[in-house]
């Protein structure tokens, strides 16, 4: 099972990419410091998925970066991915881990403590938390859970979080300083000209949460001396 370095997950989206070529974006994307690509196409049919993410693929082979296809856990086995992305709509994790086998990664989409604790117990990888702020993104995201359910999240999971929803350039150090191993963007990223200057600039800010989390871990510690 490879690796999940998960902090700048950038999601395919063809309306954000305004008719650039997907593979093209992604590869700005990389370049800018993506960590992991996300093929999600949910509006084309599957052998367009296939011929996309074959591309995708080879790519994100490539460049060592991880490659995680939405919902579809046939899809992935067929595109050689390093891992699945699955809703609280989409197949169950238990089937899905059958489909999958041991070798590829399974993130799941949560909200709240029950989900949280439900995925890991079923041998979750990776937890996806949001939306953390309002999101016109997805239509169905739901209501925001704000910073605080991710620092809930993180008291009780021992899972890599990767927080969704809402997320940019100027918030996404605070998400990580609450909790987040990473930050899922798609507009942020691949609906912006300049691809690879908006993962750069996000990856920093990632970069910094972390170094910020770090940091006032080490003075708690200090003081509680």
């Amino acid at each position: 099972m490879p690796d999940p370095c998960l902090d700048l997950y950038v999601i395919t989206d063809r309306r954000w990419e305004g008719g650039r070529d997907p593979v093209e974006v992604a590869q700005a994307a990389i370049r800018g410091g993506a960590t992991a690509i996300q093929l999600r196409y949910k509006e084309l049919p599957v052998r367009e998925l296939l011929r996309v993410g074959r591309r995708l693929r080879e790519v994100t082979r490539e460049h060592g970066v991880l490659f995680i296809v939405n919902d579809r856990a046939d899809l992935a086995l067929a595109l050689e991915a390093d891992g699945v992305h699955l809703g609280q709509d989409d197949l169950p994790l238990p089937a899905a881990r059958r489909v999958v086998g041991p070798r590829l990664l399974i993130g799941v989409s949560v909200a709240d403590e029950g989900e949280a604790l439900r995925a890991q117990r079923e041998g979750a990888d990776y937890l996806g938390v949001g939306p953390i702020f309002a999101t016109a993104t997805k239509a169905d995201a739901g209501a925001p859970v704000g910073l605080e359910r991710l620092r809930q999240l993180r008291r009780v999971s021992h899972l890599p979080l990767v927080a969704i929803g809402g997320i940019g350039p100027k918030n996404a150090a605070q998400v990580v300083q609450a909790g987040a191993d990473g930050v899922a963007v798609v507009s942020a990223v691949v609906g912006q000209p300049d691809v690879a200057a908006a993962a750069a600039m996000l990856a920093r800010q990632v970069r910094h949460g972390k170094d910020m989390r770090c940091y006032l871990a080490k003075a708690k510690g200090v003081a509680e001396r």
